[in-house]
C-alpha cells in the first residue's frame, strides 16, 4: 500500500505522488550503487554499456521522469491538490533480443513508480537484466530501494510456449512489447484485465541528419560512439547520416572525416566475426555504386552515396548521403524513430512544421540518440504506470 505522498507544483495547483517508499531515498540510493558501478565492470556488459547505464542513474536524470510528467518537486503543498497519481499495479515488460541493455534502464525508471514489476528477459541475447538486477540487491546497502528490488521486482528468462507468457499478461495492469510487430500482437492478445493498458515498442530505425556547419570534430566523434555501441542492432543507432547539403562529394568527405576519427574514438579490437562481416558488406556497397570505406581493423564500414541509392544493410555499416531536408523527409523509412541532429536552430518554426507532417518519434541531439526516457516511440508510457484522480 502507498504511504509516501510527494507534490509537485503546476501553475494551477500541485500533483499528489503515493509511492510505497519515500522517493528521495531511492533516488540516493540509485546514486549509492554509481559508486560501486565505477569501480567493478561485471559481465556480460561492456565498458560502454557500463559507462551508459551509470550515467543513467545520474539523479537529475532520473528526477527529470517526474519533473516531466508532474512538475517541479515541492516540500509541502503550493496549493489545492489537483490531481493524485498512485501506482497502477504490476507492471509486466517482455524485454527484446538485439539490445539487451534497454532491459536495467526501463526496471531503473519504472522502479520509481513504486509497481511491482515482472521482467521477462530474450532467449537469445546476453542477459543484462538479471545480471544488473543482482548486482543491485547485492551491492546496494539495506534501505528501501534494495527492499523493493527483492521483494517487488521479478526477471525470467523463459521461451515462446512458456505457460508465464500467459500468467504474466493475465496479472498485469500494464504490458510493455519490445520486439517485432508479430511478437507484439502475440503478447496483447492474450487474455488480460480489460483496464489494463498495452505498449509496443516495435521495430524502429533511426538516422542522423547534419547541418554542414555543424560538422565539428566533437560531434563527429559523438556520431561515432553512438553508432559504434550497437551498429545496427539498436533501435536508435543512426543506419544512414544525411548531410543537409545537395553536394555528393561531401559525403565523401564526411565518410573520410569519420575514418580517420574511427581510431582514436573506438579503440576495442573488433570481432572476427564482425571483421569479416565488413569485408563481405565493404564488396556489396560497391556493386551497389556506393563509394565505400572500412574503418580500422575492419571495424565498421563507412559508405557515402546519393540519397535514392539502394539501401545495404550489415551489422556495422553506416551509410553517408547527402541531401536536402525535403529529400531526407520524403525517403525515411516507414518505421522511424529517432533523428538525431546536428542542427543550429531545431526549434524554429520549419522544422517544427517538417516534424509535423513526418513520422518522427524523437528529434534529439546526436549524443542523446541512445537516452531512454518517459516518453518512447511517442508515447509518455511511464506516467501511464500511474492511475490519475481528478480531485475537484
Amino acid at each position: 500500500m502507498s504511504s509516501h505522498l510527494h507534490y509537485f507544483g503546476m501553475a494551477n495547483g500541485c500533483t499528489a505522488v503515493a509511492l510505497p517508499f519515500p522517493l528521495e531515498q531511492v533516488m540516493e540510493q540509485w546514486g549509492q550503487l554509481r559508486l560501486c558501478m565505477v569501480r567493478e565492470l561485471p559481465p556480460p556488459f561492456i565498458r560502454d554499456e557500463w559507462g551508459y547505464l551509470i550515467a543513467f542513474l545520474d539523479r537529475e536524470n532520473l528526477q527529470g521522469a517526474f519533473t516531466q510528467s508532474f512538475g517541479d518537486p515541492v516540500a509541502t503543498m503550493t496549493g489545492p491538490i489537483r490531481i493524485m497519481e498512485r501506482p497502477r499495479g504490476l507492471v509486466a515488460v517482455w524485454l527484446p533480443n538485439n539490445v539487451s541493455l534497454l532491459g536495467p534502464l526501463t526496471m531503473v525508471l519504472l522502479s520509481l513508480t513504486g509497481n511491482p514489476i515482472w521482467l521477462k528477459g530474450g532467449t537469445q541475447s546476453e542477459d543484462m537484466s538479471g545480471a544488473f538486477l543482482a548486482f543491485a540487491r547485492q551491492r546496494l546497502p539495506s534501505g528501501p530501494l534494495k527492499k523493493f528490488l527483492i521483494e517487488q521486482v521479478r526477471h525470467d528468462v523463459f521461451d515462446r510456449e512458456d505457460p508465464r507468457h500467459r500468467e504474466m499478461a493475465a496479472k498485469a495492469q500494464m504490458r510493455i512489447v519490445f520486439g517485432s510487430d508479430a511478437a507484439a500482437e502475440a503478447i496483447h492478445d492474450l487474455p488480460h484485465p480489460v483496464g489494463s493498458v498495452g505498449f509496443s515498442f516495435i521495430d524502429r530505425r533511426s538516422e542522423a541528419w547534419i547541418e554542414k556547419g555543424a560538422t565539428t570534430d566533437a560531434l563527429l566523434r559523438d556520431l561515432i560512439k553512438v553508432f559504434a555501441i550497437y551498429g545496427q542492432a539498436g533501435c536508435t543507432s543512426p543506419r544512414r547520416v544525411v548531410l543537409l547539403v545537395n553536394c555528393p562529394s561531401e559525403a565523401v568527405d564526411l565518410r573520410d572525416r569519420l575514418a580517420n576519427l574511427w581510431p582514436h574514438v573506438v579503440q576495442r579490437q573488433p570481432a572476427m566475426h564482425i571483421a569479416s562481416e565488413n569485408i563481405m558488406a565493404w564488396q556489396w556497397a560497391a556493386a551497389l555504386g556506393w563509394d565505400a570505406r572500412l574503418t580500422q581493423q575492419h571495424g565498421a564500414v563507412l559508405a557515402a552515396g546519393r540519397i535514392e541509392f539502394p539501401e545495404f544493410n550489415a551489422s556495422m555499416c553506416l551509410r553517408i548521403v547527402s541531401g536536402s531536408a525535403e529529400q531526407a523527409l520524403e525517403s525515411l523509412p516507414r518505421n522511424i524513430q529517432t533523428v538525431g541532429y546536428g542542427l543550429a536552430h531545431p526549434g524554429q518554426p520549419a522544422w517544427l512544421d517538417l516534424l509535423a507532417h513526418s513520422g518522427i518519434k524523437r528529434l534529439v541531439p546526436i549524443p542523446k540518440m541512445h537516452q531512454f526516457g518517459p516518453v518512447w516511440d511517442g508515447h509518455g508510457f511511464w506516467r501511464q504506470a500511474f492511475e490519475e484522480i481528478e480531485i475537484g
